[in-house]
This record gives C-alpha cells, sequence and structure tokens, in this order.
C-alpha cells in the first residue's frame, strides 16, 4: 500500500488527501453539531443525563464518527507531509508533528465523551452514589472532554499555520490557499487563551470550514501542479539543508 501510494501521481494524492479532508470537516460537524450539540445541555447536568440515556445508541453514533473524524485527521496530517516535504522539509515534519499531537489529545479527550454512557449505566458498584451525582459526575466529563478538545485545537492552529506558510511557499498550489491556511490557525491559537478561543469559535470555525472546502475543491478540480511539485521534489532532494 505504502509503495502504491509512493508511485501515484501528486494530483492523485492530493485528491486522496481532499477527500480525507472533508471526511474530517463532515465527520466533526455531523458529531459535534447534530449529535452531541442536541443532546447536551449547558449547565442541566440532569437533562442532559436523561437525554443520553433515552438516546444511548445515537451517543454511541457520535462517539464512533468521532474516532472516525481522528482517524481521517492523522491520515491527512501525514498527506500533506508528503505533499508540501519539498518545500522545506523541517517546516513539514514540525506541522506534521503538531497536527498528530492535536489528533492524540483531541482522541483522549473523546475517553471522557464516552464516559456518561459507564456513569449512567447503573451498574451495582454506582449505587453508592445518588442520582444527582451521578448526573453530575457524567456532565463533569463532558466538561472535561471539551476543554480538552479545545485544547488540541491549539496544536491544530500551529499545524495549520505552518502548513499555510508551505502551500504559500510551494509555487506547485495557488498562494491564497496558504493564506487562508494560515488566517485559519492564527484563529485557533486564541485557544491560547481559552475565554477569547470561546468567544470567537463560532467564527473561526466557519472560517476554517470555508478555507477546507477551498483546499479540498482545488485539489479535486485543478489538483497539484505536478511539473512544479517534481522540479522542487528535485532541488530538494539535491540540498543539503532539506
Amino acid at each position: 500500500m505504502t509503495n502504491l501510494i509512493a508511485e501515484t501521481s501528486p494530483s492523485t494524492r492530493g485528491r486522496i488527501l481532499a477527500a480525507l479532508y472533508l471526511a474530517v470537516i463532515i465527520g466533526g460537524v455531523t458529531a459535534q453539531l447534530f449529535i452531541s450539540d442536541r443532546l447536551v445541555v449547558p449547565n442541566d447536568a440532569a437533562t442532559t443525563a436523561a437525554n443520553i440515556l433515552a438516546n444511548k445508541s445515537l451517543y454511541r453514533l457520535a462517539f464512533t464518527i468521532f474516532m472516525l473524524e481522528m482517524a481521517a485527521q492523522v491520515a491527512v496530517s501525514v498527506l500533506f507531509y508528503d505533499l508540501l516535504k519539498p518545500v522545506n522539509r523541517s517546516v513539514a515534519r514540525l506541522s506534521a508533528i503538531f497536527g498528530l499531537t492535536a489528533s492524540g489529545i483531541k482522541t483522549m479527550a473523546r475517553v471522557f465523551f464516552y464516559a456518561p454512557l459507564i456513569v449512567l449505566s447503573g451498574a451495582p458498584y454506582l449505587s453508592v452514589m445518588e442520582p444527582a451525582q451521578l448526573e453530575t459526575l457524567a456532565f463533569l466529563f463532558l466538561r472535561i472532554n471539551s476543554q480538552a478538545a479545545a485544547i488540541a485545537l491549539v496544536f491544530f492552529g500551529f499545524e495549520t499555520v505552518l502548513r499555510g506558510w508551505l502551500v504559500f511557499k510551494s509555487g506547485f498550489l495557488p498562494r491564497f490557499l496558504g493564506v487562508f491556511s494560515m488566517i485559519g490557525g492564527l484563529g485557533w491559537l486564541t485557544y491560547l487563551w481559552p475565554p477569547l478561543g470561546s468567544q470567537v469559535f463560532m467564527g473561526v470555525a466557519l472560517f476554517a470550514i470555508v478555507s477546507v472546502i477551498a483546499t479540498a475543491g482545488w485539489l479535486f478540480i485543478r489538483g497539484v501542479d505536478d511539473v512544479k511539485w517534481r522540479e522542487r521534489a528535485a532541488l530538494a532532494g539535491t540540498s543539503i539543508w532539506r
């Protein structure tokens, strides 16, 4: 499989990347907006617990989608490294490391997303706690899930800024996609101060979705300039600095 991917043209690899990139967005929006946000009621542990118990299968589906989203995200980070390493291997590697770190943090955050199903399961060993206490504990786990996911956004921000710079410098992808990526990455870096990140989240998220759609659309329709990519790859291969 590795050899097969290596032998495909840059444009073909770009289209594979585009499909996975869109899968990340579609998966995240579906699980978060259409499932999780409809079951989790802000500042209401009792109603949230009741919603989860009444929709266990749907809640588990959200968890499954979150896991698939993260699997696709890991692949996206790796494929972007493969695509952009001719520009600057060190920066591309650093960007991928930030992305993989973010994926790891966000994947671990989903442990806390799944935890309410265990806390509210009615298992005998939980009988020592009152229902209200269990509901509060389940809600606390959901809050930790959200905060951990916000931490992951910081690392995604660093990844996206570096990726944008690589795209801007590449010559085989349009510069405006690099600008979009850098702006979106700076938006995610607002979570270095979580209160600020929470305030601007909706605007940053909408801009990020537009940026992903623009990048994926370009990769699908126009693809990578294969000639310029190979020129950069040949230059990188002969440079001691790459």
